[in-house]
């Protein structure tokens, strides 16, 4: 095992230390760790290139110059990813958007990235759930006709 020494400023170290307390762990170290496996256990999801459903969370300034515009437009061009999504007035200046995305999963962090790395966002997570998504056709009952559709 190695030590290691990093610089973080008093606000950061106020949530490590929180998280900490929190989930229990020993030390900051811990905490650390977990981050780290936490971002690489993501990292090998996305270079797997599998399935996924994901959930993007941010929230930005509605007033940066076309943000909110470009923002939609994303999601028109990448209707293949974007299921849906919902967007909550916080105050005079911040909207939260939630959207819900399918896809694979390089795709859905590349398409994360181009949304919340505009100017103007200032908060964003990706939460991704690995999954396979099938095509099947069936139906729901002895009358209805046949249909495709997917199968997570």
């Amino acid at each position: 095992m190695q030590r290691i020494t990093i610089t973080i400023d008093d606000d950061l170290l106020a949530v490590v230390d929180t998280l900490v307390a929190q989930r229990g762990y020993t030390s900051r170290s811990e905490a650390f760790r977990d981050i780290v496996r936490e971002s690489r256990a993501q990292a090998q999801q996305e270079a797997a290139d599998g399935q996924c459903v994901a959930t993007l969370t941010y929230v930005y300034d509605h007033a940066t110059r076309d943000l909110a515009r470009r923002i939609t437009q994303a999601h028109h061009d990448r209707h293949d990813l974007a299921v849906a999504s919902m967007r909550v007035h916080l105050d005079h200046e911040s909207l939260l958007e939630s959207s819900v995305l399918r896809g694979r999963a390089h795709d859905v962090a590349a398409f994360a990235d181009s949304l919340t790395s505009q100017r103007g966002v200032r908060y964003a997570h990706l939460h991704t759930i690995p999954v396979t998504i099938e095509h099947t056709e069936h139906h729901h009952g002895d009358d209805t006709p046949r249909h495709e559709h997917l199968h997570v």
